[in-house]
Parts: C-alpha cells; sequence; structure tokens
C-alpha cells in the first residue's frame, strides 16, 4: 500500500495558506508561528524598530527555520550562560558598585565596564570609563 502525506502550512493569524515558520522568543519564551508571506512582511516591520534598538546576544541552533528574529546556523551551539559566566559577571557588578560605577543588577555588562575591570585585575596600570556609562567624569584607577 502507498501513501503520501502532504504537510501544508494554515497561517495562524488569518487561517490563509502560509509561508513560512517564524521562531521568535519573548521574555525568555520561544515561539513558533506559521504565517503567510504578508502576515510575515507585518510582524517584521512590527518588531523592527524593537530589534535595531536591541543588542543581539547569541543565536543558537535552537532558533531553526526561515524566521526573522534569530534565524541560526545549522549545527551551531546555543549560547551558553554557566555558572563560571554568572560568577564573573556578579564579581564584575560587586567591582563596579564599589567603584561608584553604575551597572545594572541583571543583563549585559557594558564592554567598558568589563575593559575595566579585567585591566585592574590583569596588571594594567590605567583604565577609563565613558562619562556616558557611569554618569560621571572618567574614573581612573591604577
Amino acid at each position: 500500500m502507498a501513501r503520501r502525506t502532504i504537510t501544508k502550512l494554515i497561517d495562524d493569524i488569518d487561517g490563509s495558506e502560509a509561508d513560512e515558520t517564524m521562531t521568535f522568543a519573548f521574555d525568555g519564551v520561544q515561539y513558533e508561528i506559521d504565517l503567510s508571506a504578508a502576515n510575515a512582511e507585518k510582524m517584521r516591520k512590527a518588531f523592527g524598530p524593537y530589534i535595531d534598538a536591541a543588542s543581539k546576544v547569541g543565536r543558537g541552533s535552537i532558533f531553526r527555520g526561515p524566521g526573522m528574529i534569530a534565524r541560526g546556523a545549522a549545527g551551531r551551539a546555543p549560547v551558553r550562560n554557566d555558572r563560571s559566566n554568572r560568577d564573573r559577571n556578579n564579581t564584575i557588578r560587586e567591582w563596579a558598585a564599589s567603584k561608584g560605577i553604575k551597572v545594572s543588577d541583571r543583563g549585559r555588562i557594558k564592554q567598558e565596564i568589563v575593559d575595566q575591570f579585567d585591566a585592574e585585575h590583569n596588571g594594567a596600570k590605567t583604565a577609563v570609563v565613558p562619562a556616558q556609562a557611569t554618569g560621571r567624569q572618567p574614573a581612573f584607577s591604577g
């Protein structure tokens, strides 16, 4: 007995025939949605300003398909956020607080703050944090 299975994508918004499956993440949760070309374009336009203003944090293999927000390369490992990275970030935050440098309790630490921490803890004599990172005049250490 021969059998042929045909999979047809249906647009999750309006029920029309879908052209692609889009994958995205929001508030730590991943989503997939099947959309027609028109609805996919609407989604890209709606997310555009947020994507333009956001910082990329990585593109892991968990994001697959022709999605607009996070298309991962096949076989590429997801970005790791292991315990040692969290410990290092906590150490940098504590150090920054002791120096009067403003840094958020969560999220990405600005690279110039990480660079200043590394310079101070690797024997460098001088490191500069731009005024916009601290909200005050540049600080020098060493």
